[in-house]
């Protein structure tokens, strides 16, 4: 039976390893900036270990080298550097150097709205990356049939105020793709709730329900689950609120495209 514990001591230790690299790769690609919590380390020199904030310059001091500019490089550019810095003086022939984020404040976004996991998320970081789509993978997606096809995304481009709307299918569409919006540092992306119609009276599931693209009353009769035996199309009528706020009473065509807001009524066949 010993040779099974050390075998599962040997498999969780490298289990435990495997995450470590991971973690540490994943780390590689996140781009410093000002706020980011780091700790540097120099193998074999434990003399040389920083816990270091970068500044709004981007900058921080570390021993024998003074101040060093490392907002705006990626972890693995950023330890290159150092290690350059020490070779370069003579400090170290062979410097190995490695740094850690402790703590990200700097190249964050905010998803928020209807998303399976809103929160804030690092541009750049492990599996992540700086296109809409990627982040919004991060966040779980766009919650099935709660949440609308159009994202907001809002920020600041060359100091000014930036607000884009993106009809986010459009970005995979076969023709005419859509741009995969580039995001930036402190960017907020808003997934507003779906547009709904509401429908009453003789149909079997009366009551409101997502709006989907292009739906036209027929689909949207067929969603509510059709018309009771006492319902009859030639009753049927749809309350639309015009862009002056006054309802408007309309007798659709079944192929006509609904709108959001729209309130179907079924009345009863009097015969």
């Amino acid at each position: 039976m010993k040779w099974m514990r050390d075998m599962a001591r040997w498999l969780l230790a490298t289990m435990f390893l495997a995450v470590g690299l991971n973690a540490h790769a994943a780390q590689n690609d996140y781009v410093l900036g000002a706020g980011d919590q780091i700790r540097i380390f120099v193998f074999q020199n434990p003399d040389l270990q920083l816990d270091a904030r970068i500044n709004e310059s981007g900058t921080i001091s570390y021993p024998l080298l003074g101040v060093v500019k490392l907002g705006g490089l990626t972890v693995s550019d950023a330890e290159k550097k150092l290690a350059s810095g020490l070779k370069d003086g003579n400090f170290l022939k062979q410097p190995q150097v490695s740094i850690l984020v402790m703590d990200m404040k700097a190249n964050l976004v905010s998803v928020l709205g209807q998303v399976l996991k809103p929160g804030r998320y690092a541009l750049g970081a492990g599996a992540g990356g700086n296109k809409l789509s990627e982040v919004l993978a991060q966040a779980g997606g766009i919650v099935n049939g709660g949440g609308t096809d159009i994202v907001v995304v809002t920020g600041k481009r060359d100091g000014k105020a930036f607000r884009k709307e993106i009809d986010f299918p459009r970005v995979f569409a076969a023709k005419n793709p859509a741009e995969d919006l580039v995001l930036a540092n402190g960017d907020n992306i808003w997934v507003d709730r779906a547009p709904m119609i509401y429908i009453y009276g003789e149909v079997q599931r009366p009551g409101p329900q997502a709006l989907q693209r292009d739906m036209t009353l027929l689909q949207a009769l067929a969603t509510g689950g059709g018309l009771t035996l006492r319902g009859t199309q030639r009753g049927i009528r749809v309350h639309r609120r015009d862009e002056n706020g006054v309802v408007q009473v309309l007798t659709p065509d079944l192929n006509d495209k609904m709108q959001p807001g729209d309130v179907i009524y079924v009345k009863e066949s009097i015969f």
